[in-house]
């Protein structure tokens, strides 16, 4: 039986991160991943295996539509899907040997299998028990399912089965205008699939910034993706390896087909807490299956924590992250916090939107009296050059402080961009303070500065 001080249950962004930040702190440290290789979901089938296609199809979109404006002459590029999924898969291989490299580096003990807590303090993986002082569930999430919808992985697929495709679809249908499905629907998009998006509300990126999502769904229509939204999905029917989608729409209840090769369902995440034992240990639940935790992650099982997609708030890889730190941090005996006010979202398509804080919705319903502060990409020079000049930097600022309460980009780089803001309002800066703030020219940063501006005297170059 070997025994540690603290044990992670799942190596994705906040397992693995927290074990090392553990392990730098001095303690023993165990790593449970039932997976060949590290990482969790983010790493395999996630997050990066999805920005190396969303990398790929955008060098082909401009070698397609931009480079003969350059000068750039000759044919554009076929596309080797094989060789495409070779690179990508290349890029998992490259990060997830990373993540080994670091446990060692670190003496993080990789315990291989999948875990179950018998009882406070134990953890089991196959046959050996392992004893722990403290247990952190970081198992994260699943593909949520959907009534009527039976996944495949072939011809209905989740975004795992999306990225291993046998060949590209000339059709594909899309169930739900979240993250997951625009990406993916715009990598395909870009490999010449016919895209059409169903979505149940009645516009895309649900709680994003309202202006922002309707340019969003304007830039997306531009590239091809057709939308259907008010629209609840009845069930898919697959025959002789095409599907048939069936919706209902909401606005008058009539039904409604739209037939394909290739079925993505990206209707959201749930938490993946299968097999622990949680139940039988007694552990509190939410209504929605996510664990219960106090503001040191701990959950009401003495030893027992939960963080990252197991637990409430945004199911994000840098959410996790610094979850990870913090309940190690916090089992050091140290008192660590995440700001939950300032974790930002972003959506890698082309271009990039990001947010973090306040949406002028949410500003309106809270009665706050506020100021924006706008800036298009077509008044950046950079931009301009780069083929990047639509979008915009959207800074929204109390009306009397001037204190920054949110931001809302959508252009070039957008995910980049958005940190200069984040660290802005971590320290409480006013819009004042970054249109004061020498940028680089040209850069895209300078239209954050420009959006800063426009919340005081104007800005400069609009």
């Amino acid at each position: 039986m070997s025994s540690y001080d603290v044990i992670f249950i799942g190596a994705g962004p906040g397992g693995y991160v927290g074990a090392i930040r553990a392990a730098q702190l001095g303690l023993k440290v165990g790593c449970v991943e039932g997976r060949a290789t590290l990482g969790g979901t983010c790493l395999n089938v996630g997050c990066i295996p999805s920005k190396a296609m969303l990398h790929a199809t955008h060098m082909l979109h401009e070698a397609e539509h931009n480079f003969a404006t350059m000068g750039l002459k000759g044919k554009a590029p076929s596309v080797d899907w094989k060789q495409m999924l070779s690179y990508k898969d290349d890029t998992i291989a490259q990060n997830t040997g990373g993540i080994e490299f670091l446990f060692k580096k670190n003496k993080v003990d990789w315990i291989k299998g999948w875990a179950t807590i018998p009882e406070p303090g134990k953890v089991k993986v196959g046959d050996d028990v392992h004893e722990a002082k403290h247990i952190v569930i970081a198992s994260g999430s699943a593909a949520a399912s959907l009534p009527g919808v039976e996944v495949d992985e072939k011809t209905v697929v989740t975004s795992t089965g999306a990225l291993e495709l046998g060949k590209i679809p000339k059709t594909m249908v899309v169930i739900g205008a979240g993250v997951i499905g625009l990406e993916l629907g715009s990598v395909y998009a870009r490999l010449g699939a016919d895209v059409s998006v169903i979505e149940y509300l009645d516009a895309i990126t649900p709680g994003m910034d309202a202006e922002i999502a309707r340019q969003f769904q304007k830039m997306l229509t531009k590239q091809g993706l057709k939308f259907t939204l008010g629209a609840a999905v009845q069930g898919v029917a697959v025959k002789g390896g095409k599907a048939t989608v069936t919706y209902k729409l909401r606005k008058d209840d009539s039904e409604h087909t739209m037939t394909a090769d290739t079925v993505l369902v990206a209707t959201g995440r749930k938490p993946y807490t299968e097999g622990l034992g949680l139940a039988e240990l007694g552990v509190e639940m939410s209504d929605r299956g996510q664990i219960k935790t106090d503001s040191r992650y701990a959950t009401n099982v003495k030893g027992i924590y939960a963080i990252g997609d197991t637990i409430a708030g945004p199911m994000l890889a840098h959410k996790a992250e610094d979850e990870g730190m913090a309940v190690a941090e916090a089992i050091a005996g140290q008192h660590p916090h995440v700001n939950y006010n300032i974790i930002p979202g972003v959506i890698y398509t082309h271009p990039e939107v990001a947010n973090v804080g306040a949406t002028e919705e949410m500003l309106k319903e809270e009665g706050r009296a506020y100021k924006v502060g706008k800036f298009p990409f077509m008044g950046n020079a950079r931009a301009k050059a780069n083929f990047a000049g639509d979008g915009f930097v959207k800074i929204l600022a109390d009306k009397e402080t001037d204190r920054i309460l949110g931001a809302h980009i959508i252009g070039p780089m957008a995910g980049d961009l958005i940190h200069e803001i984040c660290v802005a309002m971590e320290f409480g800066a006013a819009a004042e303070d970054l249109a004061r703030t020498c940028h680089a020219h040209p850069t895209y940063s300078e239209a954050v500065r420009e959006a800063a501006l426009a919340c005081g005297d104007g800005a400069i170059h609009a």
